[in-house]
């Protein structure tokens, strides 16, 4: 049985919303290399149904040469959280209703690790569900004020810091476990 591996890129103040704003923070070669890490040994990918709309169009005319993720994407099994089944044309996709159990399936019927990212009505119940085995935030050094945070107020969520890597133009990738 693989891990679930949440990825977001976020502000300082926890906004995850729609991340147009990361373009000003040039992308380096360690950068792109802690993402493949991340996504490196999922087989499957796991996402709400905002997140898989708006990750279609993004990704599905994409290939190798212009983005080295493209086939991960596009390749890799999507389970989808959503109680609207019809028009996962972005394939290969199934639709599962969101509960505890049903994210237990995916990971335990995944050869390998579950990818999750953007998706923040998921996450935020995945880990108030304590289902998170890694919480990846690539953290920017800005703080919008305003947007959609992952940690909303509510529940209590308590992590582990488990890695920490800076890079030069400020961003940190931050790895968390369960406390």
């Amino acid at each position: 049985m693989g891990k679930i591996k949440v990825h977001e890129f976020m502000s300082l103040d926890g906004v995850v919303e729609t991340p147009s704003w990361t373009a000003a923070y040039p992308w380096t070669e360690p950068m792109m290399a802690a993402i493949g890490s991340i996504t490196a040994g999922c087989s499957d990918i796991l996402l709400g149904r905002t997140t898989y709309e708006m990750f279609a169009p993004a990704w599905s005319t994409r290939t190798a040469e212009e983005d080295p993720g493209a086939p991960f994407f596009n390749d890799t099994p999507k389970h989808v959280v959503t109680s609207r089944p019809d028009g996962l044309d972005w394939g290969p996709a199934t639709a599962v209703e969101y509960s505890p159990d049903a994210v237990q399936r995916v990971k335990d019927q995944a050869s390998g690790d579950v990818y999750v990212s953007g998706s923040v009505q998921l996450v935020r119940a995945m880990l108030a569900d304590r289902l998170v085995d890694e919480l990846h935030l690539i953290t920017y050094p800005l703080a919008l004020g305003e947007g959609l945070r992952l940690f909303a107020d509510g529940a209590r969520v308590e992590l582990s810091l488990l890695h920490a890597t800076p890079f030069e133009n400020g961003v940190v990738h931050l790895v968390y476990g369960p406390a």
